[in-house]
């Protein structure tokens, strides 16, 4: 089914979503790693022509040999994550519930050039207080987004996804869980889109914090 809310369209169905990148891949970048051409540097230019060669060399190996990516993989999917349609795009995000009974929905939104990863320390303490030694009357549940065209909520499908229109679709997000009273919470990029949907007052939004 599909519904339709300030002239955006949503499809009903929710789909579970697991991160499994096939190998073949991950050898792929590998092998162009390795296979970088690098250009010369100008001597003793330090970082006025950009990064630093010895920088970038440095960050490249790392990609190359030192990054675990199964590891931040197996991260990512110990939390339920999901995509869905939204005015045409894909949007992947995760959604964990607590299970303290009352507790409020926040829509937590990353920043640029972040994703998801930067929420994942906090999904713990929000959703479990009680576990942390906290208030268990401070309980969250927790919906994470990759904004469109970032992580899994990409590529966009078309131009003009700006702040303004994600917040629209995050909106239509919320409702379209089933949330009737939430809040948000927005760094960087997500910050901006924060700001919009304060302006917009989408309906249950209680408040934002940038």
């Amino acid at each position: 089914t599909v519904r339709s809310v300030a002239g955006m369209t949503t499809s009903a169905q929710i789909e579970p979503f697991r991160i499994d990148i096939p190998q073949h891949d991950l050898d792929d970048l590998a092998a162009r790693l390795a296979a970088t051409r690098w250009p010369d540097e100008v001597t003793g230019a330090g970082t006025d022509y950009g990064m630093p060669l010895g920088t970038t060399r440095r960050l490249a190996e790392h990609w190359r040999t030192g990054y675990d990516w199964r590891a931040h993989e197996a991260r990512l999917n110990e939390f339920p994550q999901f995509r869905t349609i939204i005015d045409g795009q894909a949007i992947h995000f995760l959604h964990v519930r607590s299970a303290e009974p009352g507790a409020l929905p926040l829509l937590l939104l990353h920043g640029w050039p972040g994703s998801v990863l930067e929420f994942a320390g906090l999904i713990g303490p929000l959703t479990d207080p009680r576990a942390y030694g906290a208030d268990p009357a401070q309980a969250f549940d927790v919906v994470v987004p990759s904004l469109p065209g970032y992580g899994f909520s990409g590529p966009t499908a078309e131009p003009g996804w700006d702040s303004s229109r994600m917040a629209r679709a995050f909106g239509m997000l919320m409702a379209q869980l089933g949330y009737q009273r939430w809040g948000a919470v927005g760094g960087d990029t997500g910050a901006l889109v924060g700001r919009e949907l304060g302006i917009l007052a989408p309906a249950g939004l209680i408040g934002v914090h940038l």
